[in-house]
């Protein structure tokens, strides 16, 4: 078997895993690099990267950073059936016409820049190429085997991160021997507030986890929403101002608005008025309610609630610009949740324009800030940013929620790896900065006796 990570290695985004065994030649996973200055060049040449005659793709679940490149198949017209689960297939075309019009929109701000000149960032897909992406999006249930190739058969598993997300058990010839192959996909904490749990995992020959946090742990649900109840009570009622949450469309979107239903509910905040600011978050949230089977008790109780308009919380979301730009005309009161989750793109940029400079007004970060993105500048003390071509202070108080991640920490990860039933004859560690991967490799080795390699870009590995 041999193995090529062609992203997620050494870093969190890009991931794509070519698997090569007799006879058989496929990919788990096709997605974008986010982040970074150097983002777009990368994204460039891995959406040209010849990767041989594929026969299938596995999907783990809709971020961005694992599906966004799979376009490139349908615009050279070649496209491999890409298997997912359902709620997957549902919100694929849903976050990749999103990820065409912000490249679009791109590509028409660097025309202008350039006044006539040649445009540098042209779009790597327009929606033609989704749509018949499209058609070859296959959905197959939670915990049911499949075979996409006659050498290969697939079950996909809950992984407790998103709606859809599933870690794959993947059985094959090579060799002429049978081998079972595990790819974690992203890990959610054992208990996630939205989805349904996540599965422990079977046996297998060779492993590949995650390690986005394989260096730290977060904090608890009970301290964190003891944080989020302080954080709101301090800046709506005391300091009298907004709070601006950037928050991935898909996933964490959804999590904190359960998180608020539930402390409302329990007589622990008052918020007078939540704003989901996002168009693509709407229709996330909308696909993601859809899948009842998926989730949890908690966010079933929200969704009814929500639909008999009986949420302890006014709720709005804004869809047109119109009704965006209002949002910056409310002095206070008011928590505003907006795309994208890194501050990099989309309506959160403006809301964060208007209310950095103001004392008191707070920025609160859900999740993962990417090195050399606009949050983690902001996270890691910036006294400044530049927003729209103008130097925009911070005066805002910055928090972050460090227990509503999608992602296990390490001591949950290691959790997971220990209900593996036998020693892995391989294990790689992946999609994790340099620090974190390490540091989760030095674990395995230590507590588990297993000889984990960290994966490092573009590199073969025969196992």
């Amino acid at each position: 078997m041999r193995l090529t990570f062609f992203g997620a290695a050494g870093e969190v985004t890009g991931s794509c895993l070519r698997v090569e065994a007799d006879d058989v030649r496929f990919l788990v996973d096709c997605g974008m690099f986010q982040g970074g200055r150097d983002a777009a060049a990368k994204n460039r040449v891995a959406y040209a990267r010849d990767l041989g005659r594929l026969d299938f793709v596995l999907l783990t679940h809709a971020h961005i950073d694992h599906c966004g490149l799979l376009p490139r198949f349908a615009a050279r017209g070649r496209a491999p059936m890409i298997y997912c689960t359902k709620p997957t297939a549902d919100l694929v075309p849903v976050m990749l016409k999103d990820s065409a019009y912000v490249q679009a929109r791109g590509s028409n701000a660097s025309r202008g820049r350039a006044r006539g000149a040649r445009a540098t960032a042209q779009p790597l897909y327009a929606i033609e190429d989704i749509d018949r992406l499209a058609t070859r999006l296959c959905a197959v249930p939670y915990d049911v085997e499949f075979r996409p190739h006659p050498n290969v058969a697939v079950r996909f598993r809950s992984a407790g991160h998103i709606v859809g997300a599933a870690f794959a058990e993947i059985r094959l010839r090579d060799g002429g021997r049978e081998r079972t192959l595990l790819v974690s996909g992203d890990l959610g904490e054992a208990s996630p507030l939205v989805v349904r749990d996540r599965e422990a995992p079977g046996a297998a020959d060779v492993l590949v986890v995650e390690s986005t946090y394989g260096d730290r742990n977060h904090r608890s649900l009970a301290d964190t929403e003891d944080e989020l109840v302080g954080v709101l009570h301090d800046v709506l009622y005391e300091r009298r101002g907004n709070v601006i949450v950037p928050a991935f469309a898909l996933g964490r979107t959804q999590e904190f608005l359960v998180l608020l239903y539930r402390l409302a509910r329990a007589g622990r905040l008052r918020v007078p008025l939540v704003f989901v600011d996002s168009p693509l978050a709407a229709q996330a949230s909308e696909v993601t309610f859809a899948h009842l089977e998926a989730l949890d008790e908690l966010a079933h109780e929200f969704h009814l609630a929500q639909r008999a308009r009986k949420l302890p919380f006014t709720l709005r979301y804004t869809e047109s610009v119109d009704d965006s730009m209002f949002l910056n005309s409310i002095r206070n009161g008011a928590v505003i949740v907006a795309a994208s989750g890194m501050c990099e793109a989309g309506r959160i940029r403006h809301h964060l324009r208007h209310n950095l400079p103001r004392r008191e007004c707070a920025v609160l970060f859900t999740g993962f800030q990417a090195e050399g993105t606009l949050g983690r500048r902001i996270v890691d003390g910036a006294r400044s940013v530049r927003l729209f071509n103008e130097t925009i202070p911070v005066h805002a108080s910055v928090h972050t929620l460090g227990g509503l991640s999608a992602h296990a920490g390490q001591d949950s990860l290691m959790a997971w790896l220990r209900a593996v039933p036998r020693r892995p004859k391989a294990a790689f560690v992946a999609h994790g900065e340099p620090e974190a991967a390490h540091a989760l490799s030095a674990r395995i080795a230590r507590e588990l006796k297993w000889n984990p390699t960290v994966a490092a870009p573009e590199t073969r590995y025969d196992v």
